[in-house]
């Protein structure tokens, strides 16, 4: 960086030339961060109300289709959240998204205080908010970037956040439903995401050369006048040009399919009748604890190779689903559990920033969309089938093939050049993530 630049990314950063590393706190990261946090610790306690409200009265096969119904609505909209995020700007379709699940949680919690809810109100309203996440999660990745300079530090932070949220969340949720319903559980989701969408309002964003509130890429779609279709092909180019972003996601739908989806419907069943819903409640909160553990270490390590040390975590992950099919005793559950979270949480970190550092900021909430779209369809699949697959073998056997299939995807990431070399991008153009170029030299997209 020349002296000319450095003063004007100071001028520009309103911080001490010698601050290194530069603030975190600002005003706009404290809300986002708040925003996150809140709807975060609502959206925690989802599974476990979704997994013992809904199981009580459907079973497992009610609770994998409205899993399923949630998370194949986000599949199909993601592509077309990405680009309107794009278009329009995330934070705005950020709170748009947050006040549709307003109405969506709260018309649940409505409807659990009054009796138990038909089905097919169930599956409506989770296709409402599968619809909304899809226009909210695009987002997420393309305004890190806008809200903090250095996007490995703020995307731990918000993973620690996430994991105590978890921590804090199904416990609550399962002492809540013990004690009063799951209409108490809905009714709080429903009041997190007003909070969430009052502090995402309430940030202002004004990068160099860009009009304040829209963030960088955010209108060029509409002040150009492009096609919805030319939107979309450009996110696909940009997504497919980077080998290592589409086989992770590769391994991801299969992961998806064998790992991910039927982890819930299945290991609430298994943990809940042997342990009981308090067990249960109890596991996921100490999958928080290792999600803590894992955040925490991302802030302070900066390996080189980011996708090759998690990958070399993820092997970790192995232990949750195997120790639960092994019908271990509730010390080792839990203890499994700590090592899923903090084995996820620490490539998620990793994966997030990858992604944002390695992506142009014009395109990176539809590249966002498309990763997205491509891991979490094969958990939609994988939660639907979860309740007709345990009539060809037990939950405990599913669950072992889920922990092979774990181990042999950390096998497949390594084998992967692509992904096992890729290098951690330094900060350029004044600390602005996603600027062209990487540490070796290559233009984003190479692969």
């Amino acid at each position: 960086m020349t002296t000319s630049q450095t003063q004007t990314h100071n001028r520009t950063a309103r911080i001490d030339p010698s601050a290194a590393p530069p603030p975190l706190w600002d005003r706009r990261f404290t809300l986002y961060f708040t925003a996150r946090t809140v709807s975060l610790f609502g959206d925690a306690m989802m599974p476990v109300a979704t997994a013992l409200a809904v199981g009580a009265l459907y079973g497992v096969s009610g609770v994998g289709l409205v899993l399923g119904t949630w998370t194949g609505t986000f599949v199909l909209l993601v592509l077309f959240g990405g680009v309107l995020a794009d278009r329009f700007g995330a934070r705005r379709m950020m709170v748009g998204a947050d006040l549709v699940r307003v109405l969506t949680q709260g018309v649940l919690a409505a409807a659990f205080f009054a009796g138990p809810p038909p089905f097919w109100l169930l599956v409506t309203m989770a296709a409402l908010a599968g619809a909304a996440v899809a226009m909210f999660l695009p987002g997420v990745n393309g305004m890190v970037p806008l809200v903090a300079r250095e996007p490995q530090r703020a995307n731990a932070t918000l993973k620690v956040a996430d994991a105590l949220a978890h921590l804090l969340g199904p416990a609550l949720a399962g002492t809540l439903i013990a004690l009063t319903s799951a209409g108490t559980v809905y009714a709080i989701d429903a009041g997190t995401f007003l909070l969430s969408a009052l502090c995402l309002a309430l940030i202002r964003l004004a990068p160099a050369g860009v009009p304040t509130d829209t963030p960088v890429g955010a209108d060029s779609s509409a002040r150009t006048g492009s096609s919805l279709r030319r939107d979309l092909r450009q996110g696909w180019q940009e997504f497919r040009a980077r080998t290592w972003m589409w086989a992770v996601i590769l391994i991801w739908v299969v992961y998806g399919v064998l790992v991910f989806g039927p982890l819930v419907p299945l290991s609430s069943t298994l943990v809940g009748a042997r342990l009981g819903p308090n067990a249960y409640g109890l596991a996921v909160s100490f999958l928080g604890v290792g999600t803590v553990v894992g955040g925490l270490l991302a802030l302070r390590l900066r390996p080189a190779r980011p996708l090759a040390a998690g990958a070399a975590a993820m092997a970790l992950y192995t232990v949750l689903p195997l120790c639960v099919a092994l019908d271990a005793g509730l010390p080792v559950l839990l203890a499994g559990h700590v090592l899923g979270g903090g084995a996820m949480a620490f490539w998620s970190v990793m994966w997030a920033t990858s992604v944002q550092t390695h992506t142009p900021p014009a395109v990176l909430n539809r590249v966002t969309a498309y990763e997205q779209a491509g891991s979490v369809s094969g958990i939609a699949l994988g939660q639907i089938l979860a309740g007709p697959a345990t009539a060809l073998a037990s939950p405990g056997r599913l669950l072992l093939v889920s922990a092979g299939v774990c181990l042999a995807g950390c096998v497949a990431l390594f084998a992967t050049r692509e992904i096992r070399t890729l290098r951690r991008a330094a900060p350029a153009d004044g600390g602005r993530p996603g600027a062209p170029g990487t540490p070796d030299g290559e233009p984003p997209g190479t692969g």
